[in-house]
Protein backbone atom coordinates (compact mmCIF):
# COMPACT_ATOMS: atom_id res chain seq x y z
CA UNK A 1 0.00 0.00 0.00
CA UNK A 2 1.44 3.38 -1.03
CA UNK A 3 -0.47 5.39 1.59
CA UNK A 4 1.35 6.64 4.68
CA UNK A 5 -0.80 6.26 7.86
CA UNK A 6 0.49 9.63 9.06
CA UNK A 7 -2.23 11.22 6.92
CA UNK A 8 -4.97 9.67 9.02
CA UNK A 9 -3.69 11.59 12.04
CA UNK A 10 -3.21 14.73 9.93
CA UNK A 11 -6.79 14.71 8.67
CA UNK A 12 -8.11 13.85 12.13
CA UNK A 13 -6.26 16.64 13.91
CA UNK A 14 -5.80 19.56 11.51
CA UNK A 15 -8.16 21.87 9.65
CA UNK A 16 -7.62 21.69 5.91
CA UNK A 17 -7.78 24.23 3.13
CA UNK A 18 -11.19 24.73 1.58
CA UNK A 19 -10.16 26.10 -1.80
CA UNK A 20 -8.22 24.75 -4.81
CA UNK A 21 -4.93 26.03 -6.18
CA UNK A 22 -5.17 28.56 -8.97
CA UNK A 23 -3.21 26.28 -11.31
CA UNK A 24 -5.76 23.51 -10.92
CA UNK A 25 -8.67 25.88 -11.52
CA UNK A 26 -7.00 27.08 -14.69
CA UNK A 27 -6.44 23.49 -15.89
CA UNK A 28 -10.09 22.53 -15.44
CA UNK A 29 -11.40 25.77 -16.91
CA UNK A 30 -9.28 25.61 -20.05
CA UNK A 31 -10.24 22.02 -20.82
CA UNK A 32 -13.82 21.63 -19.70
CA UNK A 33 -15.65 24.93 -19.21
CA UNK A 34 -16.91 24.84 -22.80
CA UNK A 35 -18.62 21.46 -22.32
CA UNK A 36 -22.37 21.75 -22.85
CA UNK A 37 -23.16 18.95 -20.39
CA UNK A 38 -20.71 19.20 -17.51
CA UNK A 39 -22.35 16.30 -15.71
CA UNK A 40 -21.05 14.00 -18.45
CA UNK A 41 -17.41 14.96 -17.75
CA UNK A 42 -15.95 12.49 -15.26
CA UNK A 43 -13.07 13.75 -13.11
CA UNK A 44 -11.12 11.81 -10.49
CA UNK A 45 -9.09 13.38 -7.67
CA UNK A 46 -6.26 11.28 -6.21
CA UNK A 47 -5.87 11.75 -2.47
CA UNK A 48 -9.05 13.80 -2.19
CA UNK A 49 -8.59 14.39 1.54
CA UNK A 50 -11.61 15.77 3.43
CA UNK A 51 -13.46 17.00 0.34
CA UNK A 52 -11.59 20.26 0.16
CA UNK A 53 -9.82 22.04 -2.65
CA UNK A 54 -10.08 20.31 -5.99
CA UNK A 55 -12.97 17.99 -5.15
CA UNK A 56 -15.15 20.81 -3.84
CA UNK A 57 -14.36 23.02 -6.84
CA UNK A 58 -15.00 20.30 -9.43
CA UNK A 59 -18.34 19.35 -7.89
CA UNK A 60 -19.41 22.98 -7.47
CA UNK A 61 -18.73 23.53 -11.17
CA UNK A 62 -21.13 20.72 -12.09
CA UNK A 63 -18.71 18.01 -13.21
CA UNK A 64 -19.08 14.35 -12.21
CA UNK A 65 -16.56 13.93 -9.40
CA UNK A 66 -14.97 10.82 -7.96
CA UNK A 67 -12.46 11.05 -5.13
CA UNK A 68 -10.26 8.43 -3.54
CA UNK A 69 -8.29 8.51 -0.30
CA UNK A 70 -6.98 5.81 2.04
CA UNK A 71 -7.87 7.81 5.15
CA UNK A 72 -11.24 6.80 6.67
CA UNK A 73 -11.44 10.18 8.37
CA UNK A 74 -10.87 12.01 5.08
CA UNK A 75 -13.61 10.08 3.31
CA UNK A 76 -16.06 10.54 6.18
CA UNK A 77 -15.43 14.28 6.23
CA UNK A 78 -15.71 14.49 2.44
CA UNK A 79 -19.13 12.89 2.50
CA UNK A 80 -20.28 15.05 5.42
CA UNK A 81 -19.16 18.29 3.82
CA UNK A 82 -20.74 17.48 0.47
CA UNK A 83 -24.00 16.42 2.11
CA UNK A 84 -24.09 19.67 4.09
CA UNK A 85 -23.57 21.72 0.93
CA UNK A 86 -25.90 19.66 -1.26
CA UNK A 87 -23.10 18.53 -3.58
CA UNK A 88 -22.95 15.20 -5.38
CA UNK A 89 -19.84 13.02 -5.63
CA UNK A 90 -18.51 9.49 -5.37
CA UNK A 91 -15.97 9.07 -2.56
CA UNK A 92 -14.03 5.83 -2.23
CA UNK A 93 -11.78 4.71 0.60
CA UNK A 94 -8.89 2.91 -1.04
CA UNK A 95 -5.31 2.79 -2.26
CA UNK A 96 -4.46 4.92 -5.30
CA UNK A 97 -2.05 2.19 -6.47
CA UNK A 98 -5.06 -0.05 -7.24
CA UNK A 99 -7.74 2.29 -8.57
CA UNK A 100 -11.11 0.48 -8.45
CA UNK A 101 -12.47 1.77 -11.76
CA UNK A 102 -12.48 0.16 -15.22
CA UNK A 103 -10.15 1.16 -17.99
CA UNK A 104 -10.98 4.43 -19.80
CA UNK A 105 -13.40 5.76 -17.15
CA UNK A 106 -12.28 9.37 -16.64
CA UNK A 107 -11.87 12.48 -18.75
CA UNK A 108 -9.32 13.84 -16.28
CA UNK A 109 -7.36 12.73 -13.23
CA UNK A 110 -6.22 15.41 -10.78
CA UNK A 111 -3.31 15.24 -8.34
CA UNK A 112 -2.83 18.13 -5.96
CA UNK A 113 0.26 17.18 -3.90
CA UNK A 114 -0.88 13.58 -3.44
CA UNK A 115 1.82 11.95 -5.60
CA UNK A 116 4.28 14.22 -3.81
CA UNK A 117 3.95 11.84 -0.84
CA UNK A 118 5.26 8.82 -2.78
CA UNK A 119 8.68 7.55 -3.75
CA UNK A 120 9.60 7.38 -7.42
CA UNK A 121 8.82 3.63 -7.57
CA UNK A 122 5.44 4.13 -5.90
CA UNK A 123 4.67 7.02 -8.22
CA UNK A 124 5.42 4.89 -11.29
CA UNK A 125 2.89 2.29 -10.12
CA UNK A 126 0.20 4.92 -9.53
CA UNK A 127 0.81 6.61 -12.89
CA UNK A 128 0.28 3.27 -14.62
CA UNK A 129 -3.14 3.20 -12.94
CA UNK A 130 -3.84 6.80 -13.92
CA UNK A 131 -3.02 5.99 -17.54
CA UNK A 132 -5.31 2.93 -17.40
CA UNK A 133 -8.40 4.74 -16.06
CA UNK A 134 -8.09 7.76 -18.36
CA UNK A 135 -10.12 7.80 -21.55
CA UNK A 136 -8.10 8.07 -24.77
CA UNK A 137 -7.11 11.72 -24.94
CA UNK A 138 -7.98 12.18 -21.27
CA UNK A 139 -5.91 14.72 -19.33
CA UNK A 140 -3.83 14.47 -16.16
CA UNK A 141 -2.84 17.33 -13.87
CA UNK A 142 -0.24 17.12 -11.13
CA UNK A 143 1.15 19.65 -8.66
CA UNK A 144 4.46 18.58 -7.09
CA UNK A 145 7.19 20.13 -4.93
CA UNK A 146 10.11 21.16 -7.12
CA UNK A 147 13.70 20.22 -6.37
CA UNK A 148 15.19 23.03 -4.32
CA UNK A 149 11.88 23.85 -2.63
CA UNK A 150 12.16 24.81 1.02
CA UNK A 151 12.69 21.58 2.94
CA UNK A 152 14.37 19.63 0.14
CA UNK A 153 17.30 17.64 1.48
CA UNK A 154 16.50 18.11 5.17
CA UNK A 155 15.30 14.54 5.85
CA UNK A 156 16.56 11.00 5.32
CA UNK A 157 17.10 10.21 1.64
CA UNK A 158 14.80 7.45 0.27
CA UNK A 159 15.69 7.74 -3.42
CA UNK A 160 17.13 10.33 -5.76
CA UNK A 161 14.27 12.81 -5.21
CA UNK A 162 12.35 11.59 -2.14
CA UNK A 163 13.10 12.24 1.53
CA UNK A 164 11.50 11.09 4.76
CA UNK A 165 10.37 13.60 7.37
CA UNK A 166 11.53 16.98 6.12
CA UNK A 167 12.64 18.93 9.17
CA UNK A 168 11.54 22.34 7.86
CA UNK A 169 9.31 23.98 5.29
CA UNK A 170 5.68 23.37 4.30
CA UNK A 171 6.14 19.57 4.19
CA UNK A 172 7.70 19.34 7.64
CA UNK A 173 6.90 16.10 9.49
CA UNK A 174 4.47 14.87 6.84
CA UNK A 175 6.16 11.56 6.09
CA UNK A 176 7.62 11.10 2.62
CA UNK A 177 8.01 14.05 0.25
CA UNK A 178 9.25 13.84 -3.33
CA UNK A 179 11.00 17.01 -4.54
CA UNK A 180 10.88 16.23 -8.25
CA UNK A 181 13.49 17.10 -10.85
CA UNK A 182 12.68 17.64 -14.52
CA UNK A 183 14.59 14.48 -15.44
CA UNK A 184 12.61 12.36 -12.98
CA UNK A 185 9.30 13.75 -14.22
CA UNK A 186 10.10 13.06 -17.88
CA UNK A 187 11.09 9.50 -16.99
CA UNK A 188 8.03 8.78 -14.84
CA UNK A 189 5.58 10.31 -17.35
CA UNK A 190 7.07 8.68 -20.45
CA UNK A 191 3.88 6.73 -21.18
CA UNK A 192 1.87 9.96 -21.53
CA UNK A 193 1.88 12.39 -24.45
CA UNK A 194 1.86 16.16 -24.71
CA UNK A 195 3.76 16.49 -21.43
CA UNK A 196 4.05 20.14 -20.40
CA UNK A 197 6.07 21.35 -17.41
CA UNK A 198 5.66 24.72 -15.78
CA UNK A 199 6.56 25.89 -12.30
CA UNK A 200 5.52 28.49 -9.77
CA UNK A 201 7.59 29.99 -6.95
CA UNK A 202 6.62 32.08 -3.94
CA UNK A 203 8.72 33.50 -1.16
CA UNK A 204 8.21 32.71 2.52
CA UNK A 205 9.58 33.72 5.92
CA UNK A 206 10.05 37.35 4.92
CA UNK A 207 11.68 36.35 1.60
CA UNK A 208 14.31 34.15 3.23
CA UNK A 209 12.81 30.94 1.78
CA UNK A 210 11.30 29.83 -1.52
CA UNK A 211 8.45 27.38 -1.99
CA UNK A 212 8.34 26.03 -5.54
CA UNK A 213 6.05 23.58 -7.32
CA UNK A 214 5.97 21.86 -10.68
CA UNK A 215 2.70 22.21 -12.60
CA UNK A 216 2.46 19.11 -14.80
CA UNK A 217 -0.08 18.44 -17.53
CA UNK A 218 -0.25 15.60 -20.04
CA UNK A 219 -2.66 13.34 -21.91
CA UNK A 220 -3.21 9.63 -22.50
Amino acid sequence: MTWDPIWESVFASRPWGRYPQEELVRFVARRFYSEQDRSSVRILELGCGPGSGASWFVAREGFALSGIDASPTAIERSRSRFAAEGLSAEFVEGDIATLPWPEATFDAVLDSLCLACLTEAETAAVLAQVHRVLKPGGAHFSLLPKSGCWGDGTGARLDATTIAEASEGPFRQLGKTRFATEESIRRLYAQFRDLALEYEIRSAENRTREVSHWVITCRK
